[in-house]
């Protein structure tokens, strides 16, 4: 391919427009969008081709890219009539990764690039809106430390909170002008003291330090895990998305925000999601401030709002999936960053595969394809016992739904060590970040103190098919102390809790469970599957239970009826074990003949809940040791039974 720099505008081919290979997830999207019409800032995509030249030369950029990104930038503020650099219209830009396919949070972004401490001027006089300059400021040289020049984010996250402190305010829409001064250059302290070098002033190596971040990114060890978990490719790389900065964080008449054309939660058409004003992106997000419900945009800004629900209606018309939808208003006009097909949870996927089969969007097969059937099976776990009594010390937002018991951990490693040892926890974190992804993974359930529903810890505990609860603002986590605190309980770390997402309820102990109920829109897709597949499903079952829950679920027969199974009931294993620990043959019949009528009765029933489908049985397979006491407790049973026999 000759080309690997492409415009969000109509000259790319239509086949390009289509290629998430070349253009990755977001920048196609975004040229689509552009196509479609809609407000798009304009910008341009690096193509994934550059990723894989990136890393085959060394981590270098090719001559002829760098050329080809001048040529682009020139075109991007001969729109804006803004420059890159420039101290009186200074262009600012937006530099965002793209894989093909969706990997929330798992690589880098950069935004505000291009100020310097003359560009500020120049936007602050542009703007008339100082603190809005200060605040564009730090936020570029906090995330072009951490991502770029790698130091550890929390740093600079400590100094802002330690100011809020000294000053008494809460959300950093509290501090004003000088207080950004004065953080400013504590930043740029931290970066002299931690790189040996002062924070870049050129604008040109911001722009490619950034770059060659986002490319670096495909391969940080979050996303490794991430697509380890998920079965993504290592080799297919991730695209580059440079774009014009639209701001939410100069006013009241500004704001960001995260949407989703359905509820990824219940799969309902209905208006979801969340929105900041005065804010950008990252904040909501991050979950850094707790956002405000969408449908209040309603009141705030109903322009803007009555505009999204006819761009939630285009782009699921075009895409014929439930979108999930990031936008910026800036002085009143809305622009659109981003559409993806959205994450959601297993009972939203089929509620919205069917509902979208009846608004003749998809057909019955692409319904079936549309759910993804690692996560279906969280529609088969039990839910918690509504009759059973719980101990709730806190609630939440109910961020991704289901239920988990287990051990409280603070850290994502200690999950995973703690799940190689099969022990179940909870993650509980002030907010999760990408480096989480891997106790995540491990945990059953996930708890955060800070953001919203759009949250990153809410996103991908959605797509793991993991409970989640957010924006618990009712517990304050002390990392240190490994414990965290509601009213006046104190939770420690190793301690049980169990979480509720579909209630945001956080409860002490282990809760009961029930079984599942399997019906409706599960059962309308499970008819559809029935009628194209062609590979038939028996189950493995050795108990009435387990078979007549196996035949509700449409197994077609028994593919191995183990019997040793059906002895380790605890009133049979003691007559078992009292048959091998037999001395003579007389005893061991009497302990047979004990066994015998559960046996034949089993059968019975099994036999009879399979109606005539095939049953395969295997006969005694497991070494005898295996049924043979193992506790005290166990070796007195046994013997006690010995002794009435005899």
């Amino acid at each position: 391919m000759k080309k690997l720099i492409f415009r969000f505008n109509n000259q790319i081919s239509q086949s390009i427009f289509n290629s998430k290979d070349v253009l990755g997830g977001k920048g196609a999207n975004l040229a689509q969008m552009a196509k479609l019409g809609l407000p798009v800032p304009p910008g341009f995509t690096i193509s994934t081709k550059v990723c894989e030249y990136f890393y085959k030369s060394n981590k270098k950029i090719p001559k002829k890219i760098i050329n080809q990104t001048k040529k682009e930038i020139s075109i991007i503020e001969k729109i804006s009539k803004k420059k890159l650099g420039d101290i009186s219209k200074p262009l600012l830009v937006s530099v965002r990764s793209g894989a093909r396919v969706s990997m929330p949070g798992m690589m880098d972004t950069i935004l505000n690039l291009g100020l310097n401490d003359k560009t500020v001027i120049a936007l602050k006089n542009n703007t008339s809106n100082g603190r809005f300059a200060k605040d564009c400021y730090r936020r570029f040289i906090q995330m072009y430390g951490s991502v770029v020049l790698g130091i550890e984010a929390y740093l600079f996250e400590e100094l802002i909170e330690n100011f809020k402190l000294t000053k008494g305010v809460i959300q950093d829409t509290e501090l004003d002008e000088n207080d950004w001064d004065g953080l400013i250059k504590n930043f740029k302290e931290i970066i002299k003291e931690k790189t040996k070098k002062s924070f870049p002033q050129d604008v040109n190596e911001q722009l490619w330090g950034a770059i060659r971040a986002v490319f670096s990114s495909w391969n940080s060890k979050r996303a490794k895990i991430y697509r380890k978990i998920n079965y993504i490719s290592d080799h297919w790389g991730t695209a580059v998305n440079v774009q014009a900065m639209v701001f939410g964080n100069m006013g009241n008449d500004c704001a960001t925000g995260v949407a989703f054309t359905r509820n990824p939660s219940t799969g309902k058409k209905e208006v979801f999601g969340e929105y900041l004003i005065n804010a950008q992106g990252e904040d909501v997000v991050a979950g850094t401030r707790t956002p405000q419900n969408l449908l209040s945009m309603s009141k705030s800004m109903p322009k803007i709002f009555q505009q999204l629900k006819k761009i939630f209606k285009l782009l699921e018309k075009k895409y014929k999936d439930m979108q999930d939808i990031e936008f910026t208003v800036e002085n009143n006009k809305l622009w659109m960053l981003q559409t993806r097909s959205g994450k959601r949870t297993a009972k939203a996927a089929i509620k919205i595969a069917v509902d979208m089969v009846q608004e003749k969007l998809i057909s019955h097969k692409e319904a079936i394809l549309r759910i993804d059937p690692n996560t279906l099976d969280t529609l088969l776990h039990p839910t918690l016992d509504p009759k059973a009594e719980k101990k709730v010390i806190a609630s939440g937002l109910p961020a991704s739904p289901g239920a988990a018991s287990g051990r409280v951990t603070f850290s994502a490693d200690e999950a995973e060590r703690l799940k190689e040892q099969m022990q179940d926890t909870i993650l509980v974190r002030i907010e999760t970040s990408p480096e989480d992804i891997n106790g995540m993974h491990a945990s059953k359930g996930i708890l955060t103190a800070r953001g919203g529903m759009t949250s990153h810890a809410a996103v991908v505990a959605r797509g793991m098919g993991k409970p989640c609860v957010s924006g618990s603002s009712e517990i304050k986590i002390d990392y240190e102390k490994k414990e965290f605190k509601s009213g006046e309980h104190i939770i420690k770390e190793g301690d049980i809790i169990t979480v509720d997402g579909g209630s945001g309820k956080i409860m002490l102990g282990k809760v009961p469970t029930v079984k599942p109920d399997i019906s409706g829109d599960f059962s309308k897709v499970m008819v559809w599957a029935d009628k194209i597949r062609k590979l038939k499903v028996r189950t493995n079952s050795e108990t009435p239970a387990d078979t007549k829950i196996a035949r509700d679920f449409g197994a077609e027969g028994i593919g191995l009826c183990r019997t040793e199974h059906m002895f380790f009931d605890e009133k049979r294993i003691v007559s078992v074990r009292q048959m091998i620990l037999s001395k003579t043959l007389e005893d061991r019949r009497k302990a047979l003949a004990k066994i015998l009528p559960y046996q034949k009765n089993d059968f019975f029933e099994i036999f009879k809940i399979m109606n005539g489908l095939p049953v395969t049985v295997r006969l005694l397979d497991p070494p005898l040791h295996e049924f043979l006491p193992k506790t005290d407790k166990d070796i007195a049973d046994v013997a006690r039974e010995l002794n009435m026999s005899n």
